[in-house]
């Protein structure tokens, strides 16, 4: 069911701006307007736009109207059926403007002015004088001839000088008719130019109606008066096509197909929509594979020691280097450890992808050469301090000094290095460079790093997370449950490497043609799979692949592959971050997407939200099926009915995107009610972290040697 004016907006022919308005001045006024839905109570949403009939006919304020309201207006509203209702269309509709103009000539004549004081019978009966005798006879050209016949049908004998002010009297009635119809208009496009934060509002008002039809200047007013009120819009004035009936097509047709863009959307995303079945067999599967990794067994959890056997206790001393590589930056730190405090000062290096790429000398060789500067920078040139080294690739440690890279992850491809101990070849480096002498004490992964720092503030921090350019955790298991490493008493810190959970094929349940397409262009093919639905250098490929998907089916963009959507990588972690933030209306959703080189309506711009919340969403709950997993485990390592632990956290996606975190701990809660998980994020988990491992190292040292 669809109003008039409604389906006067509807019925526009497309142009070059967006008809956003609807305005019919008919028997009638009325104007409808695409508003904010959040602006709108009645429908409690946040997102998108929604069609408002305004119903102004009924606009009655005595502030407002008070001072144009006259005794003629009075007199019509008194007649009309609906006293005391409808007064602003009662200056302006059509079904009125005649009988206003009558009222008045009645008025005129009475007083001598008109007509040799005589009134007709005719001009005294309500509603003599109608909509197209006013059109008529303010024709600039046949007005006057037209004045006469109308006066004469009315058994009246004007003079010339009637006829001229008659003509006036209709002028007078219909000029303030369109300058108050232009007024509220006015108040709606600056709404709209406000609503939107624009400095100008670019939009075409469609307009119906016999008023507009008719009467030769209403138009012309109309605009004249809308300029003068509303400077800050541009707006452009279309008539309606078939009045409301090609609007009523139009409105049919776009519903059918919005529901049909609807139903192949919500196809396209069902996979991503986990139950609590699929979830908890998930965390099954991962329980598992951790019990399998631990024993030594086949299973795609490497489960690799980290060497790591105590957290810190407060008790730790001393100013240590610290190295963090696992991304495109480098960084060096300075750590002061004081009783209670923790001081840092860093300075970040970039990795060129030729270095990341090249030889292992050359990315080494690098590496050396960055805390030379630092050290210079700090004054530290010829100390030797302790230095502990947060690698964020996947190792197999044979101590905390040694650490074999399995393989390269993250975009990192640098020859030779792949089963080789990283602290060897740091060492190595180091002896080319000569007169650098550092003590390296510890390779540290940076999830082990989050959970020592956070494990300083936080007794109760058994686990660490990373959820950023890639993903991985790391747990304090028992001694007694690592097959590799001897000994019954006692916990060591277990590097899970969950980014390769899945790769013998357990997740493929849950795998989807995008996740297929992601993995495939990639440098790794048929690894880190669950690191490929989870990490935030992924889901923005992921989402790429899901809008070319739509794109091709017409449901987006107007089947309109651009060359973003052609590009690899064009979608961040920090744009799906941005675009599901509960801050933005859906006009600063559009304009992100617009940045890329989009060009969509707010409705393409609903979609690809929706997009990014399943991808992000699921990502979310798969992380928190893991944790679930770890948790668990520790609870039933150590028999307890009830296990309060807490968790280190790290990662650009977990930290800046607005929902991830809380879909995270929801997810844990669900699958693990038995264990009350706090979430701790980490403050420089990689720097911070890697010194506090060689803290408590140098610690455990000492006390050994007393």
């Amino acid at each position: 069911m669809v109003n008039d004016t409604v389906g006067t907006m509807m019925g526009c022919e497309l142009g070059t701006r967006p008809c956003e308005v609807g305005l019919i001045v008919d028997t009638g006024t009325n104007a409808c307007y695409m508003e904010e839905a959040r602006h709108v109570a009645a429908l409690d949403e946040d997102r998108g736009r929604t069609c408002v009939s305004i119903e102004w006919g009924s606009f009655y304020d005595e502030e407002a109207l008070g001072p144009v309201l006259t005794t003629f207006d009075d007199a019509l509203d008194h007649e009309s059926l609906v006293p005391g209702a409808q007064r602003f269309e009662k200056m302006i509709g059509g079904l009125y403007l005649g009988e206003l103009v009558r009222l008045v000539l009645v008025h005129l004549s009475q007083h001598g002015v008109l007509f040799g004081g005589c009134a007709s019978p005719a001009l005294l009966s309500q509603n003599s004088i109608l909509l197209e005798h006013v059109a008529k006879m303010e024709d600039p050209a046949t007005g006057i001839a037209h004045v006469h016949t109308v006066l004469q049908g009315l058994g009246l004998s004007p003079q010339a000088s009637d006829a001229e002010l008659v003509q006036r009297v209709c002028m007078a009635v219909c000029t303030r008719a369109a300058q108050l119809c232009a007024s509220a208009l006015a108040a709606v496009l600056s709404r709209l130019q406000h609503s939107r934060e624009q400095q100008t509002l670019h939009v075409a008002v469609a307009t119906g109606g016999r008023v507009f039809e008719w009467h030769p200047r209403f138009l012309c007013i109309l605009k004249e008066t809308v300029m003068l009120l509303a400077p800050e819009c541009d707006v452009s004035f279309i008539p309606s096509v078939d009045g409301g009936g090609r609007g009523v097509a139009m409105v049919t047709a776009v519903a059918a197909r919005l529901a049909t863009h609807r139903r192949i959307l919500e196809e396209t995303l069902a996979p991503f929509q986990l139950s609590l079945e699929q979830l908890t067999a998930v965390q099954a599967q991962m329980r598992e594979a951790m019990i399998r990794g631990l024993q030594g067994e086949s299973s795609s959890l490497r489960m690799l020691p980290t060497y790591v056997r105590a957290t810190p206790d407060g008790s730790e001393r001393g100013d240590f280097l610290a190295l963090d590589l696992g991304g495109t930056n480098f960084r060096v730190l300075l750590v002061r450890v004081a009783e209670g405090s923790v001081q840092i000062t860093n300075q970040v290096y970039s990795i060129p992808e030729y270095v990341a790429q090249g030889s292992g000398q050359k990315l080494f060789d690098h590496i050396v050469d960055c805390i030379v500067d630092f050290q210079k920078r700090q004054g530290l040139s010829g100390q030797s301090l302790p230095l502990g080294f947060t690698f964020s690739f996947p190792c197999k440690q044979l101590g905390l000094d040694q650490g074999i890279l399995l393989n390269w992850t993250k975009g990192f491809n640098a020859s030779g290095c792949e089963g080789q101990d990283v602290v060897y070849l740091l060492r190595e480096a180091i002896r080319r460079r000569q007169a650098v002498e550092l003590n390296v004490v510890a390779i540290v992964n940076d999830t082990v790093g989050t959970m020592m720092s956070c494990g300083y503030d936080d007794p109760c921090c058994e686990m660490g997370l990373i959820v950023g350019t890639g993903t991985n955790a790391c747990y304090m298991e028992e001694l007694r449950n690592v097959a590799s490493v001897p000994g019954d008493s006692g916990h060591m810190c277990i590097n899970m490497e969950w980014g390769a959970f899945g790769d013998d094929g357990s997740l493929s349940m849950l795998g989807t043609c995008f996740d297929a397409s992601v993995d495939q262009a990639s440098i790794n093919p048929g690894k880190q799979r669950f690191e490929k639905m989870i990490s935030g250098m992924y889901l923005g490929e992921i989402v790429r692949h899901i809008l070319l998907h739509l794109t091709s089916l017409g449901v987006l963009f107007r089947g309109q592959k651009t060359q973003c959507l052609q590009t690899r990588d064009i979608f961040k972690t920090k744009f799906l971050s941005e675009i599901e933030s509960d801050s933005l209306a859906l006009r600063q959703v559009r304009a992100i997407l617009e940045d890329l080189g989009l060009t969509l309506t707010s409705d393409d711009a609903l979609m690809v939200l929706e997009v990014c919340q399943a991808v992000s969403r699921r990502a979310a709950q798969l992380c928190g099926a893991g944790v679930a997993a770890v948790v668990e485990k520790i609870r039933e390592n150590r028999g307890l009915q009830e296990l309060t632990v807490s968790v280190g956290v790290d990662g650009t996606l977990y930290k800046l995107h607005p929902h991830f975190s809380r879909l995270v701990s929801v997810t844990v809660r669900k699958l693990a009610p038995q264990c009350t998980v706090t979430f701790l994020q980490s403050e420089d988990g990689s720097g911070k972290g890697a010194a506090l491992v060689t803290a408590v190292a140098c610690r455990l040292t000492q006390m050994a040697c007393v």
